[in-house]
């Protein structure tokens, strides 16, 4: 079926407007989206989909699987379309990785599945996570990717494309997803009710990551935490008592913010347990959803600590812009980036934060420079 198209008994242009239904749920990423759907009307055997976490990846790769499988072009509303949407249609297969990377069993597991043919109709499509990890699985996968049978469409999802993704890469048609602007973001939030002010705040607190600005409009704890990051200079007095007790403090705060992640996912497993209820319980699909969960956790905790050092850097910014010595400020903001860089190497976080708020507040009270945080 050709772009602008409708199926037997539609207007023309009809499921063009069901494809927009399907990508509802993908924010800010139109030419990502166009794509995609240009791509439905004659699929190619494979796809990799390529941008930071939380961008929409994953809510377009299952959006454009109901556009594929859609008897009437993606209308968003057929049986089809809902079971793909809902994660139950027996031809959309969501593989998650069972490690800290995609393994050669992994590797070996999504070859069979994707030999199979498909349940129903005359497609399936099979959607990989976090090919990012897939390191020394890739050579296993390359030839079930590239040489799929003809009823098989990967989507492969990544968050950036590592050496071992390449050759994997050259294979398949590439889509990239963008962090999204804040602008956009606060008009999302904004349209979802969210006064304009507070949307604008979580819009820049977020990262560009719409699932980032979801979660923060729905966490009361938001401002609070923002507050207690930006007055941190003000508390410091270069003393490590002073410095611990103010990192307990902060380490709290992020704690606050997984309580709406685990409302979240609380209502995801439920989902599950109906889903299972109505249509079988697919094997180790649980044991995946609650691995993506503790993933999901530990990257939200990155994510606010980052947030809190950002905001700690813009404090002290603010102070380069005010008459006097520029020097402690300037000190302070490079330890502060030095701080989040170091979060990178998976330290403790704890000691981590502790020996910047000591050294931030060496420069409070006036003392030399601090060195960067222990890494």
């Amino acid at each position: 079926m050709t772009e602008g198209g409708g199926g037997p008994g539609q207007e023309p242009g009809a499921h063009v407007v069901g494809a927009d239904l399907l990508f509802a749920g993908v924010v800010g990423q139109e030419r990502a989206v166009a794509q995609l759907r240009t791509a439905a009307a004659s699929p190619v055997h494979a796809y990799l989909l390529v941008g930071p976490p939380g961008t929409g990846k994953r809510a377009a790769a299952r959006s454009f699987a109901a556009l594929v499988l859609c008897p009437n072009g993606g209308c968003g509303g057929c049986d089809q379309c809902r079971r793909a949407l809902a994660g139950v249609h027996p031809d959309v297969v969501m593989r998650e990785r069972t490690g800290a990377y995609i393994s050669v069993g992994d590797a070996r597991e999504i070859a069979r599945l994707g030999a199979l043919s498909p349940v129903e109709g005359r497609r399936k499509v099979l959607v990989l996570v976090d090919f990012h990890l897939v390191e020394d699985a890739a050579p296993a996968l390359l030839k079930a990717i590239e040489e799929p049978p003809a009823t098989t469409v990967y989507v492969i999802l990544a968050e950036h494309l590592p050496p071992e993704l390449v050759t994997i890469a050259s294979r398949c048609a590439r889509i990239d997803f963008n962090p999204v602007s804040s602008a956009v973001l606060a008009a999302t939030l904004v349209a979802d009710g969210m006064a304009p002010d507070m949307a604008a705040e979580v819009a820049a607190a977020s990262g560009g990551r719409p699932d980032r600005a979801r979660l923060l409009a729905t966490d009361a704890g938001f401002a609070a935490r923002r507050e207690a990051w930006r007055d941190a200079p003000q508390r410091l007095d270069g003393t490590g008592a002073t410095a611990a007790i103010l990192a307990a403090e902060l380490l709290a705060g992020v704690e606050t913010v997984v309580e709406p992640l685990g409302a979240r996912q609380a209502a995801e497993l439920a989902e599950l347990a109906e889903r299972a209820r109505l249509y079988g319980d697919r094997a180790g699909e649980r044991k995946e959803v609650e691995a993506r969960h503790k993933r999901e956790e530990r990257r939200l905790r990155t994510d606010e600590l980052r947030f809190g050092l950002a905001t700690l850097a813009t404090a002290y910014r603010d102070r380069l812009a005010t008459p006097g010595d520029p020097g402690p400020a300037l000190a302070a903001v490079l330890a502060v980036t030095a701080a989040n860089e170091a979060l990178g190497r998976n330290p403790n976080v704890t000691l981590l934060l502790q020996s910047l708020l000591v050294r931030l507040g060496r420069l409070e009270a006036g003392a030399a420079p601090a060195r960067p945080p222990l890494r």
